[in-house]
């Protein structure tokens, strides 16, 4: 049929369905109608209307009605259309096929969509992200080891001129000009004048990045979106930050030696805190810890600024949790729904799958050897693939120490790869120091018990080949998990605040360092993900204090991964996590954008129930989201006030998970709001030891629940004691 009798046919059947069209719901089409029949695009436009106006009924109508026309490499076009004129267009014998539109996401670095915080929603799903506006001119301090200007991360392209509330400066230094800064990088400082000599060897005494911690830590929290990243191929996408159109204030603490942990000074990191609250940031993010809890951090937070801190790095042992003051925000770490599975093939053909960042070829095979020490045994090495398996060692020394000194062996004695077997932990950002080129794999004691039975049994010279590393994500690979090295409560120093508060991705974390990507795992990659949806909230909400956007962090979290199982932490053994492991869940950012009930605090409450000195203590009465009590004795009664921020007229539920060994009850049980009453309602509950015991903690839960969707759970923590000051040892 030519296009002229198409086109009568087509005319027909439109003019017969039109009124019943024309009152239906219209949607985007796309239409694809292959090779271009015109060399001159504007013809090809021309054809598209026609056949439009066939099935619209006139050219009006076809001009409104379509959105694109793909007119260069092939034709087609995309219209709104009913579903009946869709149809329509379908049997057209011009037209090849016809689909609805729909949404696509970039792959990328994984941690913001595993978090739900997709960057291309549709407009009827837009989440905390787009309501945000991703972040438009939020700033955020990230107090750090500087940053690295020239990353793509950091390109101010599509910025408008510097917030006019900003009032800090771009120091100059060594590398560092006054066009470093920019309309993204709106500030920098650099603090050196109290750190010793050896920690400034080889540093830029400049705010540039040496060790790459501070530039990851930017990226992640307001990096622009890159494109085509990766590291060495793996975990390929787009790199982008948590809010990436908010812009940075970088104050550099930390120095050391590219590669080193490095360090800063109490002295210098509180400068950086107090020239923040001046130059004006919203948010202070701080990927650091120590002994000093930063006191000083009240003074931001009674600013109106949200002060966000990583809990620490030495998991899974209790009583590790750092910065953990009542008023600002604490993370731990969580894994996401990536890995980077690496298969093993086996002279007996077996073949096992381990956990690796190995972009090379296929190796041959290769004779295997084993190693049970760190401290010798390297002398036939050479040129084969280590096996390190010794289960006592690593009961003595910490999986990454252990990991690091048997990959420098490795490496030194020309090993040609190495597989490490572990109990669970998370340690594969560590194999990047086989720099991809061997294979450093990461297997656990069982598949490393299968190595040995196969090496020691084998009538051959055991041999082993191992392929590149693939990446996988989804739904296969459990996750949120808590990290095994991610600090565990209580909280030594202030026993009766519920620390850490929230976890959030922090394992195997692809953001800038340098001019390229790298993995990196740790708090401090957990902290700045809830940083970017501090600052998201701060924008949608700037009215909100610094302990209304915590809570609905805290209060929003999830207990349960994806499957509606109970989120597990790593360590020896795995167990189900409790409030020790990531305070109220692993963060969900979409929800936090809508808590229902918020536990705000006047910033001025701190100081009344916390005394400054070398003993301070806080009281479990602050308005936290959530409720620790260290010293239960027989009964005690916490009291909190809540307040709406959801509809107004509202009645919430309380649902009550008593902690084991402990009556637990609230009073009163039901809350409702008017239109005309109060915002806020206080309610008291109370705790009971069942009987007299020098206890360990139990965990429990007081979630308010009302009609709708909202849910609103605090952690609860509980010690039943006989008397104060008995140590809890054996």
């Amino acid at each position: 049929m030519d296009l002229r009798s198409a086109f009568c046919s087509a005319l027909l059947l439109s003019l017969l369905l039109l009124p019943l069209s024309a009152n239906a719901s219209s949607k985007v089409y796309i239409v694809y109608m292959g090779q271009k029949q015109h060399d001159d695009p504007s013809e090809v436009t021309v054809s598209h209307h026609d056949v439009l106006t066939s099935v619209l009924g006139s050219k009006d109508e076809a001009l409104k009605s379509i959105v694109y026309s793909y007119r260069h490499g092939f034709s087609g076009f995309a219209a709104m259309l009913t579903e009946s004129q869709a149809e329509i267009l379908a049997k057209l014998p011009e037209v090849i096929s016809v689909r609805p539109n729909t949404y696509h996401k970039a792959h990328t670095t994984r941690s913001w969509d595993f978090l739900g915080m997709d960057y291309y929603k549709p407009p009827q799903e837009s989440g905390l992200l787009q309501k945000a506006k991703y972040g438009e001119d939020v700033i955020i301090g990230v107090v750090d080891s500087g940053i690295w200007p020239e990353s793509r991360s950091f390109d101010d392209t599509g910025y408008g001129p510097v917030p006019a509330r900003w009032k800090g400066t771009c120091q100059v230094g060594e590398a560092f000009n006054v066009t470093s800064c920019n309309r993204k990088i709106i500030g920098a400082r650099w603090y050196s004048k109290d750190v010793d000599a050896d920690s400034l060897k080889g540093e830029y005494m400049s705010p540039r990045d040496l060790k790459g911690h501070g530039t990851h830590v930017a990226s992640t929290i307001a990096g622009g979106q890159v494109w085509n990243e990766s590291y060495n191929g793996l975990a390929a996408g787009v790199a982008r930050g948590g809010a990436p159109r908010a812009r940075l204030a970088i104050y550099k603490v930390l120095w050391g030696q590219s590669g080193t942990t490095g360090g800063g000074t109490s002295a210098g990191i509180l400068k950086a805190i107090d020239d923040a609250i001046n130059d004006g940031v919203d948010v202070l993010s701080l990927s650091l810890g120590g002994s000093s809890e930063f006191m000083e951090t009240l003074h931001a937070v009674e600013r109106g600024i949200s002060v966000v801190f990583a809990a620490g790095n030495y998991g899974p042992m209790p009583q590790t949790v750092q910065n953990a003051v009542p008023w600002v925000t604490t993370v731990a770490a969580s894994t996401i729904d990536r890995s980077f599975p690496t298969l093993m093939t086996f002279g007996n053909n077996e073949k096992l799958v381990g956990q690796s960042f190995y972009s090379g070829n296929s190796s041959d095979f290769q004779e295997l050897v084993w190693i049970g020490t760190l401290d010798g045994g390297t002398s036939n090495v050479t040129g084969k693939i280590i096996l390190f398996y010794a289960p006592t060692v690593m009961l003595s020394t910490p999986p990454r120490d252990a990991l690091g000194a048997i990959i420098n062996i490795t490496v030194e004695a020309r090993a040609k790869g190495l597989i490490f077997a572990q109990y669970t932990a998370n340690n594969l950002d560590s194999v990047t120091a086989c720099k991809g080129t061997i294979p450093c794999v990461l297997v656990d004691f069982e598949m490393a018990r299968r190595i040995i039975f196969y090496m020691q049994t084998s009538t051959r010279t055991p041999v082993v080949k191992v392929s590149p590393t693939m990446t996988v994500t989804g739904n296969g690979v459990l996750s949120p998990r808590v990290a095994a090295f991610s600090s565990r409560g209580p909280s030594e120093t202030f026993p009766a605040i519920l620390k850490p508060d929230v976890a959030a991705p922090g394992v195997s974390i692809l953001a800038a360092n340098g001019d390229s990507y790298a993995f990196n795992s740790g708090t401090s990659m957990a902290c700045p993900h809830v940083s970017a949806v501090t600052a998201l909230l701060k924008s949608v909400y700037p009215h909100w204090s610094p302990a209304m956007i915590k809570s609905a962090i805290v209060t929003t979290a999830s207990v349960v991964d994806r499957f509606g199982m109970p989120i597990q932490a790593e360590g020896v053994p795995r167990k189900v996590a409790d409030p020790f492991d990531f305070g109220g869940g692993h963060m969900n950012p979409d929800r936090a954008a809508d808590p229902g009930l918020v536990y705000d605090m006047d910033a001025r409450e701190y100081s009344k129930n916390c005394t400054s000195g070398s003993k301070v203590k806080c009281q479990y009465q602050l308005n936290l989201p959530s409720i620790a009590v260290p010293d239960l004795k027989d009964f005690i009664t916490v009291q909190r006030t809540v307040t709406n921020v959801g509809q107004a007229e509202a009645t919430y539920w309380a649902a009550i998970e008593s902690p084991a060994g402990v009556d637990m009850s609230v009073e009163p049980s039901v809350i409702k709001f008017t239109k005309d009453g109060s915002r806020n309602a206080t309610f008291r509950v109370a705790f009971k030891a069942r009987q007299r015991v020098q206890g360990g903690y139990t965990f429990g839960s007081l979630t308010w629940l009302d009609d709708s969707t909202h849910s609103v759970r605090i952690p609860i923590a509980v010690r039943t004691v006989i008397q104060d000051l008995v140590a809890d040892v054996a």
